[in-house]
Protein backbone atom coordinates (compact mmCIF):
# COMPACT_ATOMS: atom_id res chain seq x y z
CA UNK A 1 0.00 0.00 0.00
CA UNK A 2 1.35 3.34 -0.88
CA UNK A 3 2.54 5.81 2.19
CA UNK A 4 -0.44 8.18 2.24
CA UNK A 5 0.46 12.08 2.96
CA UNK A 6 -1.53 15.22 2.81
CA UNK A 7 0.44 17.23 1.04
CA UNK A 8 -2.54 20.03 0.66
CA UNK A 9 -2.23 20.87 4.46
CA UNK A 10 1.98 20.44 4.31
CA UNK A 11 1.76 22.86 1.70
CA UNK A 12 -0.70 24.96 3.29
CA UNK A 13 1.56 25.14 6.34
CA UNK A 14 4.45 26.37 4.63
CA UNK A 15 2.43 29.32 2.52
CA UNK A 16 1.54 30.55 5.60
CA UNK A 17 5.16 30.52 7.37
CA UNK A 18 6.30 32.14 3.64
CA UNK A 19 3.70 34.20 3.39
CA UNK A 20 4.36 36.08 7.17
CA UNK A 21 8.44 36.02 6.14
CA UNK A 22 7.32 38.41 2.91
CA UNK A 23 9.96 40.98 2.72
CA UNK A 24 12.34 39.83 4.86
CA UNK A 25 16.10 39.57 3.87
CA UNK A 26 17.82 36.95 1.25
CA UNK A 27 16.73 33.69 2.40
CA UNK A 28 14.66 34.50 4.94
CA UNK A 29 11.82 34.69 3.19
CA UNK A 30 11.55 31.71 0.54
CA UNK A 31 13.63 28.90 1.86
CA UNK A 32 11.51 26.94 3.82
CA UNK A 33 13.45 25.93 6.83
CA UNK A 34 15.47 29.56 7.52
CA UNK A 35 12.27 31.29 6.88
CA UNK A 36 10.49 28.96 9.35
CA UNK A 37 13.39 29.23 11.81
CA UNK A 38 13.45 33.38 11.24
CA UNK A 39 9.58 33.31 11.73
CA UNK A 40 10.09 31.41 15.02
CA UNK A 41 12.85 33.12 16.40
CA UNK A 42 10.98 36.89 15.43
CA UNK A 43 7.86 35.20 18.17
CA UNK A 44 10.51 34.85 20.69
CA UNK A 45 11.96 38.41 20.25
CA UNK A 46 8.40 39.82 19.95
CA UNK A 47 7.63 37.69 23.34
CA UNK A 48 10.45 38.82 24.82
CA UNK A 49 9.56 42.76 24.17
CA UNK A 50 6.59 42.89 25.35
CA UNK A 51 7.91 42.75 28.65
CA UNK A 52 11.38 44.93 27.75
CA UNK A 53 8.75 47.92 26.71
CA UNK A 54 7.66 47.99 29.83
CA UNK A 55 11.04 48.02 31.52
CA UNK A 56 11.89 50.92 28.73
CA UNK A 57 8.98 53.02 29.75
CA UNK A 58 9.74 52.73 33.32
CA UNK A 59 13.01 54.11 33.64
CA UNK A 60 11.97 56.54 30.57
CA UNK A 61 9.75 57.91 33.29
CA UNK A 62 12.04 57.79 35.96
CA UNK A 63 14.68 59.69 33.37
CA UNK A 64 11.75 62.81 33.09
CA UNK A 65 10.67 63.08 36.17
CA UNK A 66 14.06 63.36 38.02
CA UNK A 67 15.36 66.16 35.27
CA UNK A 68 11.88 67.95 36.25
CA UNK A 69 12.39 67.46 40.15
CA UNK A 70 16.01 68.35 39.97
CA UNK A 71 14.55 72.00 39.10
CA UNK A 72 12.83 72.48 42.02
CA UNK A 73 16.24 71.46 44.02
CA UNK A 74 15.17 67.49 44.66
CA UNK A 75 16.38 64.39 43.65
CA UNK A 76 13.95 61.67 42.39
CA UNK A 77 14.13 59.67 45.57
CA UNK A 78 13.33 62.66 47.59
CA UNK A 79 10.41 63.67 45.61
CA UNK A 80 8.84 59.73 45.26
CA UNK A 81 9.80 59.77 49.03
CA UNK A 82 7.73 62.94 49.71
CA UNK A 83 4.99 61.39 47.66
CA UNK A 84 4.53 58.52 49.82
CA UNK A 85 4.73 60.10 53.31
CA UNK A 86 2.14 62.58 52.27
CA UNK A 87 -0.17 59.98 50.79
CA UNK A 88 -0.50 61.20 46.91
CA UNK A 89 -0.64 58.11 45.12
CA UNK A 90 0.01 59.33 41.49
CA UNK A 91 1.69 56.82 39.35
CA UNK A 92 5.13 57.60 37.16
CA UNK A 93 3.59 57.43 33.94
CA UNK A 94 1.46 60.73 34.59
CA UNK A 95 3.83 62.57 36.67
CA UNK A 96 6.10 62.54 33.91
CA UNK A 97 3.39 63.43 31.30
CA UNK A 98 2.94 66.34 34.06
CA UNK A 99 6.66 67.47 33.96
CA UNK A 100 6.72 67.41 30.28
CA UNK A 101 3.69 68.95 29.51
CA UNK A 102 1.95 70.52 32.15
CA UNK A 103 4.97 72.10 34.30
CA UNK A 104 2.65 74.15 36.63
CA UNK A 105 1.21 71.14 37.79
CA UNK A 106 4.12 69.36 38.21
CA UNK A 107 5.21 72.51 40.30
CA UNK A 108 2.14 72.62 42.59
CA UNK A 109 2.70 69.01 43.08
CA UNK A 110 6.52 69.53 44.76
CA UNK A 111 5.31 72.42 46.29
CA UNK A 112 2.94 70.75 48.08
CA UNK A 113 5.52 67.93 49.14
CA UNK A 114 7.89 69.76 50.33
Amino acid sequence: MPRSVNHVASKAKRTKILKKTKGYYGARKNVWTVAKNTYEKGLTYAYRDRRNKKRNFRALWIQRINAAARLYDMSYSQLMGALHKSGIEINRKVLADLAINNQDAFKAIVDKVK
